[in-house]
């Protein structure tokens, strides 16, 4: 298993103690911030990858799929999927005997659900009696930047329990919210990338939380 994804596998891992949502209840150290700054906030953030599932409900013969479509790879030694790659909109398949389909790379919800669209159309054109079924997003990454510079120690000393930070192992400090679920990691430099979010609600909802936060450990 490669460090990728021993680092995914790591971040995904759920907080096993945390039963309620205790972030409201960590004293910050400035006042509130204004909400302008917090819109602010919000207007930044970039929307980095888009992680869609999606069922054919029909069982597929992957080489078939391979011998018959351009820009796809099949090494079954490797790997267990077909990966078949789309450049409009820009995304990668991985395409699955059972006729389940991962499509990720997409920017957005709406290029997701396109490029997964388009992918079963590809197979349906092969002659699969495919059905596109139980759609659904299950991870987006976004990014954003604050601006300003963050005491990650002080940080990972007052929220030790949402919090790991190791600069000698990964620079960014390990923040897991409680609600929305979701895992931040931020950077000494004020940038922030979120991962495990279901919707765009919930990364906004998950910025609303973790500004003031931030804010209050802000270096002068």
């Amino acid at each position: 298993m490669d460090s990728s994804t021993d680092l995914i596998q790591h971040l995904e891992k759920p907080h096993q103690n945390v039963k309620i949502n205790p972030h409201a209840s960590l004293q910050h150290q400035q006042p509130a911030v204004a909400p302008a700054e917090t819109f602010e906030a919000q207007h930044d953030v970039k929307l980095q990858n888009v992680v869609a599932t999606v069922s054919l409900a029909c069982e597929l013969n992957l080489q078939d799929i391979n011998n018959r479509t351009r820009n796809s790879e099949y090494t079954p030694s490797r790997f267990h999927g077909v990966v078949m790659r789309m450049r409009d909109p820009r995304c990668t398949a991985l395409i699955f005997r059972t006729g389940k389909i991962i499509c990720t790379g997409a920017r957005n919800e709406a290029e997701a659900s396109l490029g997964s669209r388009k992918f079963a159309r590809i197979i349906q054109k092969l002659g699969y009696p495919v059905k596109f079924s139980d759609f659904r997003l299950q991870n987006i990454v976004a990014t954003v930047d604050l601006r300003f510079p963050i005491r990650l120690e002080h940080l990972n000393q007052m929220h030790g329990q949402f919090s790991s930070y190791e600069p000698e192992l990964f620079p960014g400090l390990i923040y897991r919210m409680v609600k929305p679920r979701m895992v931040l990691l931020i950077f000494v430099n004020g940038k922030i990338v979120f991962t495990g979010a279901k919707a765009r609600r919930d990364i906004l909802e998950c910025l609303d939380a973790i500004y003031p936060i931030l804010l209050s450990f802000r270096k002068n």
